[in-house]
C-alpha cells in the first residue's frame, strides 16, 4: 500500500526516519519500475539542526522545497556529481527531511545495473545515497516531486521491523555541525549487507 501524505506530515522527523526502514521505495521512469527495501536513513530537523540545509531558517532556491508540506522529494547535488534523495516531512514551514541512504534492491535490477554501469550485483549498487539515486534514476528534475504520485513513491508491504533490529548512530559527513553531528539520527537495519559503509 502506497504511503499516504499523512505518514510524511507527522511532526517527529526522527520517528519518520525510523518508520521508513523496511518500507519499499520505487521509481518509474519511462515505464521502467525500479525499487527496493529502505535499509538506511538519516533525519534532519529544520531550523534548529546545524547539519540541516535549512539551519537558521535559510531559504534559498535549493532549500525552498524543504519548507513545503511533507510528502515531496528534495533532491540536491553534492560534490558536483551525486544527487541525494530526501523526503520532506512535517507541516509546511518546518523544513524537516529524511535522507534515504541505502536500499536493498528488489525490482528492476537489470535496469539498475545499466544505470550504474555494473556487470553484477554487489552491495555498492545501492548502498549509499549517491549511488542509490543513480540506480533509481533520481536526479534534480525530481526536486519537488510528490511522493503520492507514480514517479517516486514508498509502499508499506507489511514488513515488521522490531526495535531491536534497528541500529542507531550519528549521521555521516556532517562533522561541520558541531555537537549536532553527534545526534543519533542515523538508522539502519542491523546486519543488512546493503547498508552503506561509513567512509
Amino acid at each position: 500500500m502506497k504511503l499516504k501524505k499523512s505518514f510524511y506530515t507527522r511532526p517527529d522527523v526522527v520517528q519518520v526516519a525510523q518508520d521508513l526502514l523496511g518500507k519499499h521505495l520505487y521509481t518509474r521512469q519511462n515505464g521502467v519500475l525500479t525499487g527496493g527495501i529502505i535499509v538506511e536513513t538519516e533525519a534532519y530537523s529544520g531550523v534548529g539542526d546545524k547539519a540541516c540545509h535549512a539551519h537558521l531558517n535559510r531559504r534559498t532556491q535549493r532549500t525552498e522545497i524543504m519548507y513545503h508540506e511533507g510528502g515531496v522529494a528534495y533532491v540536491y547535488l553534492v560534490y558536483g556529481i551525486y544527487n541525494l534523495f530526501n523526503i520532506i516531512t512535517n507541516v509546511e514551514g518546518q523544513a524537516d527531511a529524511v535522507l534515504v541512504r541505502a536500499i536493498e534492491p528488489l525490482e528492476g535490477i537489470e535496469e539498475m545495473l545499466l544505470r550504474r554501469n555494473m556487470a553484477s550485483v554487489r552491495p555498492n549498487l545501492t548502498a549509499g545515497p549517491g549511488v542509490l539515486s543513480i540506480a533509481l534514476g533520481i536526479d534534480r528534475k525530481h526536486y519537488g516531486t510528490p511522493l503520492t504520485g507514480n514517479t517516486i513513491w514508498v509502499e508499506d508491504k507489511g514488513m515488521e521491523v522490531p526495535a531491536e533490529g534497528i541500529a542507531i548512530g550519528p549521521r555521516i559527513g556532517v562533522d561541520y555541525a558541531g555537537e549536532d553531528a553527534l545526534l543519533p539520527w542515523r538508522f539502519w537495519l542491523k546486519g543488512n549487507k546493503w547498508v552503506s559503509r561509513k567512509k
